[in-house]
């Protein structure tokens, strides 16, 4: 259930004219009232003799007892209640009731309180109700509503409890605005999949991915083919901007447009310019540092997501193991990197990328500051995984992109463990929901590579297939067997002897590997033992004989996921080394 204190009005007919109309859509049903101040409250809805300024009149009479110069100018106050799209749709009395509790709670009306202020409550849609109040109680004395936003969302979570509906997770304040009734009908009639506001968000949050200045943020806006103004200071100085969908039009015609920071706290020009901000000790004695430079760009998608790879994983040990500051930095720019694999990504993974992605948006927020500059690795690999450019869906593109979204994985557990320790439980969620959709993309990312090492792995002599068994028997003597039982064993077979030949100690990269993270309630063991070797081997992701068998039309095969059930591997997460 999510309460919404709007912003103070200044006439109260004018609110009941909206409530009881027909909507800006034509989406009111029904208007009537479900509760009131007084049970005798003329009802123009449902009354052929009241009218609104009947109930106007009604309301605003402990405003007009007041001299004029005691009068507060905003003394409308609206709040609406909206139920979750799966919660079971709620009775008059019901919602009668959950108006009396949200005007007690947030302080208009308290229990007991016969000089509290008077209010009404309309319904004109299954899923939520609208109450209006004026602020003036009948002794002429204003009620007290701080925080009364924070005690009606305290409220909700009881309702929740006693109503048998959804649960939410509480929020802190840094969450970005939600589209509004009319943003969702309009998206609806337009069969739109999401509104403009959230497509606007992701947008941006794309286009500022890697950038490192001004033009080139705004270059990639009006690439991304979106209307853009600029808000110029008199000295000429830019202030800010806003965005618009080409074919997001009002009544009038005109383009809806939305400034970046009522997209989301985050992406207000001020704030995408502390992402440029240089670390601390390599900042002007003002704290007024240059525009972070361009380091040089790598070449090829492979060779971006593997720097990706290693970048997010300095991130994972900074998250576990530095501070606050340093740790929430690394979560803002995973959220970079995220949208900029989502963005290159290819077909078959793209869309539980992108879904990735936007659920890592809530998680990438929290009032623990980030200490920008020392998050530069990762802000690089997102600048590089979009000039690479866009990633084939097989070959070594293809395999490095599995690599790639194993690590992230991880990355959002991490960040998930990291918001719950402190009590972002929004925030945790986002990341665990960020998980299943990256644990969904490796299943589309991984089914060729992993297929194709595994039936080189087939093919391996038999005296070579046994000296692998017996390396991990010897390294891993508690999980060799279930390794061995294991789909993904071929694979990490093969891997184990492309080590060797690449002149390495099997033994060695194995035995650092295990002690990389715990494997014990990992689905797969050898999926996750594949992706470590190859990568702090330095070998190529899928080898050239590999590539030839996939060209011979491989079986695809469904790949292990490298990970648990998201609850055992939250719980089992320990921070250990990966």
């Amino acid at each position: 259930m999510i309460p919404r204190v709007h912003a103070r009005g200044t006439r109260t007919i004018g609110l009941l004219h909206y409530l009881y109309g027909p909507g800006t859509h034509e989406e009111h049903v029904d208007p009537h009232l479900v509760a009131a101040w007084d049970s005798l409250a003329p009802d123009p809805g449902r009354d052929p003799g009241a009218t609104y300024g009947d109930l106007q009149r009604l309301l605003d009479q402990p405003v007009t007892a007041l001299p004029e110069r005691r009068r507060p100018a905003e003394h409308v106050w609206h709040l609406s209640v909206r139920a979750a799209p799966e919660d079971p749709i709620l009775s008059d009395e019901q919602w009668g009731e959950i108006a009396r509790r949200m005007v007690a709670a947030t302080g208009i009306a308290p229990d007991g309180d016969d000089a509290a202020c008077r209010w009404a409550a309309v319904r004109h849609a299954d899923d939520h109700i609208h109450i209006i109040a004026t602020i003036v109680r009948e002794d002429g004395r204003q009620a007290r509503l701080r925080q009364d936003g924070k005690r009606s969302q305290a409220e909700a979570r009881k309702i929740e409890i006693d109503y048998g509906l959804r649960r939410l997770h509480a929020g802190d304040g840094t969450a970005a605005q939600p589209p509004t009734s009319a943003e969702r009908h309009k998206a609806q009639r337009e069969d739109r999949k999401r509104t403009a506001r959230e497509e606007l968000r992701e947008t941006v949050r794309r286009a500022a991915a890697g950038t490192a200045s001004t033009d080139e943020f705004f270059d990639r806006l009006a690439a991304a083919g979106l209307l853009i103004r600029k808000r110029i200071a008199p000295s000429g100085d830019l202030l800010g901007y806003k965005v618009a969908l080409p074919d997001d039009r009002n009544g009038e015609k005109e383009p809806v447009f939305y400034a970046g920071s009522t997209l989301a706290p985050d992406l207000s020009l001020p704030r995408i310019r502390e992402r440029w901000a240089l670390p601390a000790e390599a900042a002007s004695a003002d704290g007024s540092g240059p525009e972070q430079p361009v380091l040089p760009d790598v070449t090829g998608p492979a060779f971006a997501r593997r720097r990706a790879t290693a970048a997010t994983w300095q991130a994972l040990v900074i998250i576990d193991h530095g501070d606050d500051g340093a740790a929430a930095a690394q979560i803002a720019a995973a959220g970079e990197v995220l949208d900029a694999l989502a963005k290159t990504s290819a077909a078959h993974t793209r869309a539980e990328l992108r879904e990735a992605a936007f659920a890592f948006e809530r998680a990438s927020r929290s009032h623990v500051r980030a200490v920008r500059g020392h998050d530069r690795a990762l802000r690089q690999a997102a600048r590089d995984l979009v000039h690479s450019g866009p990633a084939l869906g097989r070959g070594e593109d293809g395999a490095t992109t599995a690599m790639f979204i194993d690590m992230a994985f991880f990355l959002a557990i991490a960040t998930a463990n990291w918001h719950a320790k402190k009590h972002h439980s929004q925030q945790a969620a986002a990341a665990r929901q960020t998980a299943e959709h990256l644990r969904a993309a490796y299943q589309a990312a991984a089914g060729e590579p992993m297929a194709a090492l595994g039936q080189r792995g087939q093919r391996l002599a038999p005296r070579v297939r046994q000296r692998q068994a017996d390396l991990v028997r010897h390294v891993l003597p508690e999980l060799a067997e279930r390794i061995r039982a294991e789909d993904g064993w071929s694979a990490l077979a093969t891997t184990l002897d492309d080590a060797r030949r690449a002149g390495h100690d099997p033994a060695a990269l194995l035995a650092d590997a295990a002690r990389r993270r715990e494997l014990g309630t990992a689905t797969s063991i050898s999926d996750v033992l594949v992706w470590r070797l190859r990568r702090s081997a330095h070998l190529p992701a899928l080898p050239e004989s590999s590539h030839e068998a996939l060209a011979q039309g491989s079986h695809r095969q469904k790949p292990s996921v490298p990970n648990t059930p998201l609850r055992q591997d939250t719980a089992n997460y320990s921070g250990r080394r990966r």
